[in-house]
């Protein structure tokens, strides 16, 4: 039970609900002098009603709130508001596996400490509700087979058992913390459909008192919330620590960027080209660290699912948080997901009453900045050539792919033939499949015995590159430059939303129904958000077709969206993560050498970084690296120097090598460097002061595309 005073008489009994509940009126601050609050906009209003419930106490003062109350557009930039900081409480606190052991560990020593000092270690606890959902630690070890999920958990299970006995432990020992076991759904997508509540409730001087749910998260792309008209965004393991223990953050004043829709999307554009469109136009803009919060009459047009993909994207355009408010569409989605008939209720009667409820009638809100987009207006598109933000319409393709990488693929621009072009195509796939139906378990369990493994031979260059025969299942496929390695239907900003999912369940009939096939090289999986995507899938009868294609479920997470891809291909016993290869500062396709060791091929893909100089650096043990001339490396006597910069003697370095190194043999080096693999030599007596002293070396030579993101070396 929390007491404060009430310095604005804000607290007000909420009209219509069954039980006694009260709330902070923000209208009541019209009798303190301040006007124009219908014209806020909403995630001002949000951090507005923030400020006012805590003030009174020892962390807001009147004057914090009514500062923030005459917000203005251009307020952010004034010289006398500027330095004006805010103390915002989250409600709650999101983390993840990975990022949230930390933080568990802490609260455990801090229960530790408490013990060696004689105290109560049971009165550590979060202060604020915490919620950790397991999704980053599974990995795509069996692929192609209906086997593939059981097998995945269990190996993930096997893999982390450590450190789910700790957060199962957590979980028993802490008030406030729940965990999400593995195998639910991505972080993201569990909040969205199960965790958040829109409004919550708490108990003060014995009443009950609803706000808004507001949250920080542990990851980046903690926005996804946002879409359900919940403000919150992603932070660092400290400040989630600091919030889990009752500490606020301090927001400089807010800016904030409206984008005002209109139209409805057309026929044939999807979600995913929607949110490229936007991200491109926002960061054109430029919204690095600012909120961003759309209006207008488009908004009607646009299912939650939709609003969802386009605020997970707010890391990739730069804003802070990305929020759509809430509207008839939200309490549409609430019921839709199984919230309870009383929360919705509750949810719509206090959104309304707080003006935190948006409809197409009312005035829209003022902004530091308003930007405009028809919805009618968007096209098919990609990510890339080089960046998940970067947007290339599909009529532009060809025209882009082949200026972005006219330098790597000379030869298949110098032999582009129509004869080596129709050759090219027929070992693309287009073998007939069997009915999609029939799939029996032997067959699965074949295909669980030979996923990923392979022998090969090389062949000569028939006109595109230096080509590699790979036998797979019996049959021989043509692996070259430009060959694709992984197709995988992951990410937490797309795989959730019925409108992109049933897209690809009804291309993958289409191309069933035309007898087109997926070569046995590339590694396919499917990696929903979310269990409800099965279900919805096989009730469309859409699942047996992606798993004709090889697109069977692998389990629900991450996967190889963060990294988590594990072995793509396999030869002579030999097992590489496609992340583990030097590549264009990133991945690189695998292609066996004639002697059974695991070469490198140039892959070109609409993600690649571009082509940058590097320089060879030999050390002192005679093997060699390569690394931009910019990388700053570990020498002998403990200084840290420029790669360039090296000077003759002990450690030599040659400048003015291409990368990619495309030799065989060439995977030890460049940007894929990894403990155990590198003898690294220094002047140390404890074997672990070396390694940790490599792990120096490590983090200055690897690009943060060549090594698995989340604790896989």
């Amino acid at each position: 039970m929390t007491t404060r005073k009430d310095i604005f008489g804000a607290r007000t009994r909420l009209q219509g609900t069954q039980d006694k509940v009260t709330y902070y009126q923000l209208d009541a601050l019209t009798r303190h002098g301040v006007q124009g609050l219908d014209r806020l906009p909403f995630t001002i209003k949000i951090i507005l009603e923030n400020v006012l419930r805590q003030a009174g106490g020892d962390l807001v003062t009147g004057d914090e709130v009514l500062s923030l109350a005459r917000w203005v557009p251009g307020a952010s930039t004034q010289a006398s508001k500027s330095d004006a900081e805010y103390p915002f409480l989250p409600a709650r606190v999101l983390l993840q596996d990975f990022t949230g052991v930390p933080a568990v560990a802490d609260l455990a020593a801090m229960r530790s400490a408490v013990a060696r000092m004689h105290g109560d270690p049971q009165k550590v606890n979060p202060l604020v509700p915490a919620d950790l959902v397991i999704d980053h630690s599974v990995q795509v070890d069996l692929f192609g087979s209906t086997l593939a999920f059981a097998r995945n958990v269990e190996r993930e299970y096997e893999r982390n058992s450590e450190r789910y006995a700790l957060l199962r432990w957590g979980q028993q020992a802490f008030s406030n913390f729940r965990v999400v076991p593995p195998g639910t759904g991505i972080v993201h997508q569990v909040n969205l459909e199960y965790l958040a509540s829109v409004v919550m409730t708490t108990e003060e001087d014995g009443e009950t008192v609803a706000f808004p749910d507001t949250l920080v998260g542990t990851d980046s792309h903690t926005t996804m919330i946002n879409g359900l008209g919940v403000l919150g965004w992603g932070v660092g393991g400290i400040e989630a620590e600091a919030v889990l223990l009752g500490q606020p953050l301090y927001l400089l004043t807010p800016e904030v960027i409206g984008v005002r829709l209109t139209g409805a999307l057309p026929g044939g554009s999807t979600a995913t080209d929607l949110v490229l469109t936007v991200t491109q136009m926002l960061r054109k803009r430029g919204v690095v660290a600012k909120f961003v919060e759309f209006c207008g009459p488009g908004l009607s047009q646009l299912p939650l699912a939709d609003r969802a993909t386009i605020s997970n994207m707010s890391p990739e355009f730069g804003a802070t948080a990305t929020l759509f408010p809430i509207d008839a569409e939200t309490l549409r989605y609430l019921r839709e997901t199984g919230r309870s008939p009383e929360l919705v209720d509750l949810v719509e009667r206090y959104t309304k009453a707080q003006g935190l409820f948006r409809t197409d009638e009312m005035p829209e809100p003022q902004f530091d900045d308003l930007l405009e987009l028809d919805l009618g207006t968007i096209e098919p598109s990609l990510a890339g050539p080089r960046r998940p933000q970067d947007r290339v319409a599909m009529r532009n393709l060809g025209q882009v792919f082949r200026e972005a990488f006219a330098d790597r693929f000379k030869d298949l621009r110098e032999n582009s033939t129509t004869e080596n072009a129709l050759i090219r195509l027929g070992t693309e796939g287009g073998a007939a499949n069997p009915d999609p139906v029939a799939q029996k378990e032997d067959q699965d369990k074949k295909l669980a015995q030979e996923s990923g493994n392979g022998h090969s031979s090389r062949s000569g260059h028939n006109g595109h590159g230096d080509e590699v025969l790979v036998t797979m299942s019996g049959t021989q496929t043509p692996i070259t430059n430009g060959s694709v390695a992984i197709a995988a239907i992951t990410s937490c900003t797309n795989t959730s939303n019925p409108s992109v999912m049933v897209a690809a369940g009804l291309l993958a009939k289409h191309a069933v129904e035309r007898g087109l096939s997926v070569k046995p090289t590339v590694k396919t999986s499917l990696a929903p958000g979310s269990r409800a995507v099965m279900d919805y899938l096989t009730n469309a009868d859409l699942l047996p077709y992606l798993e004709a294609l090889r697109f069977h479920l692998v389990g629900f997470g991450c996967t190889t969206c963060i990294a988590e891809g594990t072995p793509v291909l396999l030869a002579n016993g030999t097992a590489r993560r496609i992340e583990q290869m030097p590549g264009a500062g990133g991945a690189a396709l695998l292609a066996p050498t004639a002697d059974g060791r695991l070469g490198t091929a140039t892959q070109a893909e609409m993600m690649i970084q571009g082509e940058r100089e590097c320089v060879s650096l030999v050390l002192q043990d005679g093997r060699t690296l390569v690394c931009t001339p910019d990388h700053e490396l570990l020498c002998t006597d403990g200084r840290w120097v420029r790669a360039d910069q090296l000077v003759l003697g002990q450690d030599r370095v040659v400048v003015g090598l291409e990368a990619p190194v495309d030799e065989p043999g060439d995977d030890e080096a460049g940007y894929a460097l990894h403990v155990g693999n590198l003898t690294f030599t220094m002047d140390t007596s404890l074997e672990r002061l070396r390694t940790l002293a490599f792990a120096r070396l490590l983090g200055h030579l690897l690009s943060d595309g060549s090594i698995s993101l989340s604790g896989q070396g």
